[in-house]
């Protein structure tokens, strides 16, 4: 065998860590330490056989993630302490984010007790202050009174884990501190966080020079890189026009800072003589370049963009330090490797792939093309590769693509980048020092959004600003990444059209859908609420919304609009809202702002404020058919009295096998009113249980009507009000009924009408990766 010592080039060897590291974030459990023992002779043959070095690299990546993880595990909570009163000390390690009455910030745990007890746990927990002290500021130490639970979100097809999310901001627990003297504060030290001390100031002042002003929330994201203050509208123009990358501190704002100072300091490094002569103008250039950059990217608390645009400035600098010329994928490459040995979950994150994609798509869509003439080549151009080649990575994990993006960019990258930043940037660094003319400043800054705005608003709200789709399927995953690399080869490459024959499948493969007299009846997780989907061949159905909580979430957004899009339901044929209660309603402003909507059914349409036009009420002996599946209305009666839970609609769905019952918030009353009625049509293989499964609801003569098979709770993870009851659970249990709850399961699925009911399929467990605690 032929011996090469050589290892392979730097672009394959930061590929091969970037699959050693993703492959370890897919598993569901973290392996046995044994299975090192596989790893280890890797290094001995690669020394012989160069072919073997990709595979030692990617192994690398798996074992230094794997090590990463089980440091962060090990950081757990124990399960007997959740819910209970614990003290905490440690130090707030984050911006406390103020939204009304309530403070929401990251805290660092030095020591964590229950009674006189020290408990281990976790070292970084986000916690939530309800009527917070007037002064929380990053760096101080506190003692505490909490209540935490272990990491968890609701786990839905399409939408956002937050799980994840916490693991890799290696946030190990959540929860919030209770009102009382316990809560002290032990000392204030701005030297324990300086950096995000800074940024305090910072916001504050902003805060304070743009109080009540429309983009005040957008200046703070583009000088500090918060972004609590972009409103919800906001957001939704940022994403409809495919610039939400620019509210971000990104990797094109900080170069552009790091290229301003490497400039300035190279012109006054001129003027003087004595240094010059000393050292070169260009590396003294190179090092203020670097500086700036690493304290623009500080100020955005290193997010992965900025991560990534320091590391590679520093190695384009670094070579002009070393009179070396870097090639520009070296550096990319180089900034892929440093960006996972900094934080191998940064890949959990949606930024991380788009922002080195796309700095991947310039290089090689730019590559072997002749000299650039005109502005169009040397600027429009660019967006179009880069809506052309991201647009398959957007539709795999938002399942949209922003159509007017390129225009949107053409113009708002360089208003943004060259007027509206400079302005923000300088006026938050002045507005501490010289507050008079920082304000100033962040006015402009404020304006210059103001001129921008009207404009993206116009694109974000055309008709054609977005394209909309279900989840592509993974198989169509390589030909896609193929055929974009073949379509955004250099001009003269024969047969480029064929790239986009690869593309196809990711566009024209619908999901799957019920045959005729079949019914997929899904209960998603939307936490203490209730929302569920029944879909048949041509048609589908929702039944309940889900909670609201604040202004930044509901289910409908969260959680129902993306199932939609996922399961490919481009229409709701009918939206059932079962009664006025919060947790079943919060989320319809959204599904109905979101979705067509052909009907919309609720026992309470005159307290409906939505401008939606006619809502029916709900009311027994509706019956419909779709696709050979019938649904049934079985209550409220007409003209009766109750009110509240009591009037919930009730619904039963049958397909040519199997049933569904559900029976909203109903209680004991309302049972029996349905029992009078015969309890013959009350009979289903699938029961969502009444009013969460609270003892007001389930009685024992209405299981025993019912018989179910399957009783589902939907109910959130450790609620406040103990759903479901024990005791509920027990008469469910005795009914022989096999008990799921949405908290621990995650989306229920059933598939009904061919045969029984099919086993359920539970997304918690499904999708399961290592980090999810249930």
């Amino acid at each position: 065998m032929p011996i090469s010592r050589q290892p392979c080039s730097i672009p394959l060897a930061a590929l091969a860590m970037l699959l050693g590291v993703a492959a370890f974030q897919r598993l569901s459990a973290v392996p046995h330490p044994l299975w090192l023992l596989a790893l280890m002779p890797l290094p001995v043959l690669a020394w012989r056989c160069r072919i073997l070095w990709p595979a030692v690299i990617a192994a690398a990546g798996f074992a230094w993630v794997w090590a990463q993880a089980a440091a962060v595990l090990s950081e757990q909570l124990p399960a007997a302490a959740e819910g209970q009163d614990l003290m905490a000390e440690g130090t707030i390690a984050s911006l406390p984010n103020r939204e009304n009455d309530r403070a929401q910030f990251e805290f660092k745990v030095t020591r964590l007790s229950q009674g006189d007890t020290p408990l281990p746990g976790p070292g970084r927990i986000l916690l939530n202050w309800y009527y917070p002290p007037a002064e929380l500021r990053a760096g101080d130490t506190w003692r505490l009174q909490v209540r935490l639970k272990r990491p968890h979100g609701l786990r839905n097809p399409g939408t956002f884990d937050y799980e994840a999310w916490l693991f890799g901001h290696r946030l190990r627990a959540t929860g919030y501190v209770r009102d009382g003297s316990a809560n002290r504060l032990l000392a204030s030290r701005w030297q324990q966080q300086p950096v995000n001390r800074l940024r305090q100031d910072l916001a504050e002042g902003i805060a304070g020079a743009l109080a009540q002003r429309d983009f005040a929330g957008i200046i703070e994201a583009l000088a500090i890189g918060e972004r609590p203050g972009i409103s919800a509208a906001q957001w939704q123009v940022w994403t409809a026009t495919g610039t939400s990358h620019l509210v971000a501190i990104s990797g094109l704002h900080v170069g552009m800072v790091a290229g301003m100072a490497f400039f300035l300091m190279r012109a006054l490094w001129t003027r003087l003589p004595s240094l010059a002569l000393r050292w070169p103008a260009p590396k003294a250039g190179a090092v203020a370049g670097i500086l700036a950059a690493v304290a623009y990217a500080a100020l955005a608390g290193f997010s992965v963009p900025t991560q990534r645009t320091v590391i590679m400035i520093a190695t384009v600098m670094g070579g002009l330090l070393l009179s070396r010329n870097i090639r520009s994928a070296h550096s990319l490459a180089l900034a892929l490797i440093l960006v996972l040995l900094w934080d191998p979950f940064a890949v959990l994150e949606a930024g991380f792939w788009l922002s080195f994609a796309a700095v991947a798509i310039i290089f090689y869509g730019m590559r072997g093309r002749s000299a650039p003439q005109g502005l169009w080549w040397k600027w429009g151009r660019v967006h179009v590769l880069i809506a052309v080649g991201l647009a398959p990575l957007l539709l795999i994990l938002f399942q949209r693509v922003s159509i007017v993006s390129p225009l949107a960019n053409l113009i708002a990258i360089p208003w943004i980048t060259f007027v509206v930043v400079p302005l923000s940037l300088l006026g938050s660094l002045l507005v501490v020092p010289m507050p008079s003319v920082g304000s100033f400043l962040l006015v402009l800054a404020d304006g210059a959004m103001g001129w921008l705005w009207p404009f993206l608003e116009r694109l974000a709200h055309s008709e054609l600003a977005q394209w909309l789709q279900p989840a592509p399927p993974a198989w169509s995953y390589l030909p896609a990444l193929l055929g974009t690399i073949w379509l955004l080869a250099p001009a003269g490459m024969p047969g480029r059209w064929l790239g986009g024959v690869l593309l196809a499948p990711m566009v024209l493969v619908i999901p799957p859908r019920p045959s005729s007299g079949e019914a997929w009846f899904t209960l998603l997780d939307v936490g203490q609420g209730l929302a569920a989907v029944v879909q048949t061949a041509d048609h589908a159905l929702v039944f309940d919304t889900g909670p609201a909580g604040g202004e930044r979430f509901d289910a409908g957004n969260a959680v129902i609009v993306p199932f939609l899009r996922e399961a490919g339901i481009g229409r709701i044929d009918t939206l059932i809202v079962s009664h006025g209660d919060m947790d079943h309603r919060g989320g319809a402003p959204s599904v109905l702002a979101q979705s067509e909507v052909k009907r919309l059914l609720s026992s309470v349409p005159d307290k409906i404020p939505w401008d939606y036009g006619r809502v029916e009420a709900c009311e027994a002996g509706q019956t419909w058919q779709w696709d050979g599946v019938r649904f049934e209305m079985l209550y409220p009666f007409h003209d009766q009295e109750y009110r509240g839970n009591d009037a919930s609609c009730v619904l039963r769905v049958l397909p040519l096998k199997g049933s569904v019952l559900l029976p909203g918030d109903i209680e004991k009353r309302s049972e029996a009113a349905l029992l009078h009625e015969g309890s013959a049509r009350l009979a289903a293989d699938i029961l969502v249980a009444p009013h969460h499964g609270s003892n007001t609801s389930s009685t024992a003569a209405f299981l025993q009507a019912v018989q179910p098979r399957y009783a589902l709770f939907a109910a959130g993870y450790r609620n406040r009000y103990d759903f479901p009851r024990p005791a509920v659970v027990e008469r469910y249990a005795a009914q022989g009924a096999a008990l799921l709850d949405s908290a621990h399961n995650g989306a229920i699925t059933f598939r009904l009408g061919a045969d029984a009911p099919s086993a359920p399929d539970t997304f918690r467990q499904q999708a399961r990766r290592y980090w999810n605690s249930q």
